[in-house]
């Protein structure tokens, strides 16, 4: 039997921020040649514990092993000089520098960008990268950003890699070439940490499995020897249904209609071209796209959000009368029952007001339709209880500030509230963004009833897996384009993700 040697060892370690015990005597190893994922649900500690490893913060007690000698780690220089690299879901890139600039940016002494080109060319054919090292950031993919933040931490020097959700806007293709590039360091001896909420990808890529609840280490289990449903119950605490329901769409009819779109950006940058789609009753059409291919300017097209260059958006009545949407208020919009349920990378930046409580951001949806001067925060206070029990929202009562909430308690009180607001035609982007597998199955139930209310859905996500599980057809997107509109039912992430890098693939044109 092989003895694995351990690259890290956390002993009870604790770290809180005031009241809030993020991390409670937490103990863990991380071994050499080893692919760990590191799973919990949100506010279960995973980062922060991470960010201790990584120099970030600095823990309140407990001791932190590297190679059997402990250390100390106050800084993030400090973890580098132990071969410790963390690659943040934000990439920390300066974009008018070449990929050669930034990787060797901030070290000491005198640098010499030939010999270190050089050096980063030997890091890429020993496992496999493809960087241009004179290319600037701002030509380069998401990929291509993601590698070249991997190449500067191993240039660097680190044996020992955390990646935190480090496929969240890759395609499937580029997703199976990274996972390649991590078994390879792997097996190189390299210690590597991945934290993500795709069960899928934890079955596929990593050795181990550590599972977190409530900032305390819960267990460990080779992935070979556990399942999904496991992995959950261990970080939920409890038995949990993991199906995504789909039921067939009841009597779908149009109910948004979009003939020839083209957007332009305020500087002229071309985002939808020629768009054309409908988007039915009762049904859910997916959205698919590499990130920054016009999801987001469609949604806000239809909520009327969006300056649009040519085509139409029309809304088909029940009775099959339509009414054209271009140039209408957003309001007006709303009014007509067109939700929008944006959740961008900063939540507090789209329809929730941090300062604000639950009850008062529940009523920002509301405020419009009384006929006096005062407002009844009645139906808002109840909405804001309803939308905390039933969607688990962790939150000391809500008369608290929103933006005292971690991420994916304010994520779910957005969308919790949108759907609240009984749509005809519910927008949703990214709904799940950033939620443990528990809430995303508990939103997935919500869109559900919504399309079985006969609402029209349009469902903008990351995660192919669930799309093709969740929706009813899925329309991909490429460069602004419609590259291929398919049956969620009879393909697969594969199909989806190719159409994503080129136009023009086959599918059910409309």
């Amino acid at each position: 039997m092989e003895t694995k040697t351990a690259a890290v060892s956390i002993r009870n370690v604790t770290k809180t921020f005031g009241s809030v015990v993020a991390n409670d005597k937490v103990n863990l190893d991380i071994y050499k040649g080893e692919i760990l994922s590191l799973l919990g649900e949100n506010g279960s500690g995973k980062t922060t514990l991470m960010n201790m490893l990584s120099g970030i913060y600095f823990p309140d007690q407990g001791q932190i092993f590297i190679n059997g000698k402990e250390e100390v780690i106050k800084s993030p220089k400090d973890a580098l000089k132990l071969g410790i690299g963390m690659v943040h879901q934000h990439f920390k890139l300066i974009d008018v520098l070449s990929a050669t600039e930034n990787i060797i940016l901030g070290l000491p002494g005198k640098l010499n960008i030939k010999e270190a080109s050089r050096t980063i060319e030997d890091i890429c054919t020993k496992y496999g990268f493809e960087v241009n090292t004179r290319q600037k950031i701002y030509e380069m993919s998401v990929s291509q950003k993601q590698t070249v933040e991997i190449v500067k931490v191993l240039y660097r020097g680190a044996d020992i890699l955390i990646l935190d959700e480090p496929t969240a806007v890759l395609t499937p293709q580029e997703t199976e070439t990274l996972f390649k590039l991590l078994r390879k360091m792997r097996d190189d001896g390299k210690a590597i940490v991945i934290i993500t909420h795709k069960m899928h990808e934890v079955e596929s890529l990593s050795d181990r499995v550590a599972v977190l609840r409530d900032g305390r280490y819960i267990d460990s289990k080779d992935t070979k020897d556990t399942n999904v449903e496991e992995m959950t119950n261990m970080m939920v605490g409890h038995a949990v249904t993991l199906n995504i329901a789909r039921p067939d769409p009841v009597d779908p009819k149009p109910r948004i209609e979009v003939q020839g779109l083209t957007v332009r950006s305020e500087e002229g940058v071309l985002k939808l071209q020629d768009v054309s789609f409908t988007a039915n009753s009762g049904e859910i059409l997916g959205i698919a796209g590499i990130s920054g291919s016009g999801q987001k300017e469609l949604l806000e097209a239809i909520a009327g959000l969006q300056v649009i260059e040519s085509g139409t958006i029309n809304y088909v009545e029940d009775d099959g009368a339509k009414e054209l949407l271009v140039g209408k208020d957003p309001l007006k919009i709303a009014e007509m029952g067109v939700s929008l349920s944006f959740v961008p990378e900063d939540r507090l930046g789209m329809g929730l007001v941090g300062n604000m409580d639950l009850t008062d951001n529940m009523m920002l949806r509301s405020f419009r339709s009384g006929h006096t001067p005062f407002t009844n925060r009645k139906p808002s206070k109840q909405l804001a209880e309803d939308v905390v029990q039933n969607l688990d929202v962790v939150t000391p009562g809500i008369t608290t500030p929103v933006r005292r909430l971690s991420g994916g308690n304010v994520q779910k009180v957005l969308v919790g509230r949108e759907i609240a607001s009984a749509p005809t035609v519910l927008l949703t982007a990214y709904a799940v963004r950033g939620l443990d597998i528990n809430s995303s199955y508990t939103i997935y139930d919500l869109i559900n009833e919504q399309k079985k209310k006969g609402v029209a859905v349009i469902f903008v996500g990351e995660d192919l897996d669930v799309m093709v599980e969740l929706c009813d057809r899925i329309l991909v997107l490429c460069g602004g384009q419609v590259s291929g509109i398919v049956d969620a039912r009879k393909t697969d992430k594969n199909q989806v993700g190719m159409l994503m890098t080129r136009v023009g693939g086959t599918g059910e044109n409309e």
